[in-house]
């Protein structure tokens, strides 16, 4: 399915690509490697909107995500680590920065990066779905709940326009069967 214009693609792209590339960095200091120079952020922002702007011409599944996430955090990390000035190591950290903490903090990001994608691509294909939705026939359903406009002249009989569609009555609308709330109590006293 696809999801839209370059224009929307590209918008969507940064926005990841921000979120991804902050958020990456600052558990990756938190895991204890160096500070990221301002380069290296730039880089990893580039690198990141242009991966994100290839996958998102269409709606992807969960594997993919994943597997996308995992490299983009393997990938950011040794960026990262590339553009900071190195610390000594630490036991969280190894000597390259490529410790057990530092493995979970980017699992963990990644993990969370692709789910985010997955429920965010789900709420999107719903919103295009719903928004491609014919304009003629959300107009008639409009005009057949609130009637028609003021001082519109009917259509004479037999004549629909170019559409072929027929319009809706207010009968169908008025068939909703209302199941909200608790089922009904019954009591064995």
């Amino acid at each position: 399915m696809s999801t839209g214009r370059p224009s929307l693609r590209a918008f969507r792209a940064a926005v990841f690509a921000a979120a991804c590339v902050l958020v990456s960095a600052a558990l990756h200091m938190l895991a204890g490697g160096a500070p990221v120079r301002a380069g290296a952020l730039v880089a990893a922002l580039a690198l990141t909107w242009l991966g994100a702007f290839l996958l998102a011409a269409r709606r992807r599944g969960m594997d993919v995500l994943l597997g996308a996430c995992f490299a983009a955090q393997y990938g950011l990390h040794h960026l990262f680590t590339l553009g900071a000035a190195h610390e000594p190591a630490t036991m969280w950290t190894g000597e390259h920065g490529t410790g057990l903490g530092m493995l979970l903090i980017h699992a963990a990001a990644a993990v969370l990066s692709a789910w985010a994608l997955e429920r965010g691509e789900s709420a999107l294909a719903v919103i295009v779905h719903l928004a491609v939705a014919p304009v003629r026939q959300l107009w008639a359903m409009a005009v057949v709940l609130a009637g028609p406009p003021t001082g519109a002249a009917p259509l004479p009989p037999g004549v629909r326009g170019r559409f072929s569609l027929p319009l809706p009555r207010r009968a169908d609308f008025a068939v909703v069967v209302a199941r909200r709330g608790p089922p009904p109590v019954v009591s064995v006293l």
